[in-house]
């Protein structure tokens, strides 16, 4: 006995499915050139030191709070520096995640 499927059960629509996947791409082009156009802030130790970055990664400021300037401590300043970057580094690619998640409703596609 042979067993009847409704019409079309079984049969991917091809069309539609690279008709999807064109969306997806271009709503992730269009994502990607919004968030490298933002510009993010991170701070640490208390807003001592500042960094603005773009979404590609682009030192764009750095403020620093007068009192932390200590000529005898050039060190400490350079430390701050660095982890205020990190930190800048972690909030754009932390926005740039979830975006991307976002619009791929949690799938990950390898290369993206």
């Amino acid at each position: 006995m042979k067993a009847r499927l409704p019409q079309g059960y079984g049969k991917p629509d091809v069309n539609a499915l690279m008709r999807q996947a064109q969306k997806m791409q271009d709503d992730m082009k269009e994502k990607q050139e919004e968030l490298e156009a933002t510009e993010y802030r991170a701070s640490v130790s208390d807003g001592m030191v500042e960094i603005t970055m773009t979404g590609k990664h682009e030192v764009t400021a750095v403020k620093i709070k007068p009192e932390l300037v200590d000529p005898e401590d050039v060190e400490m300043l350079e430390d701050m520096v660095a982890a205020a970057v990190n930190e800048a580094v972690r909030v754009v690619d932390a926005a740039s995640d979830a975006a991307m998640q976002a619009i791929t409703g949690g799938a990950n596609f390898p290369g993206l």
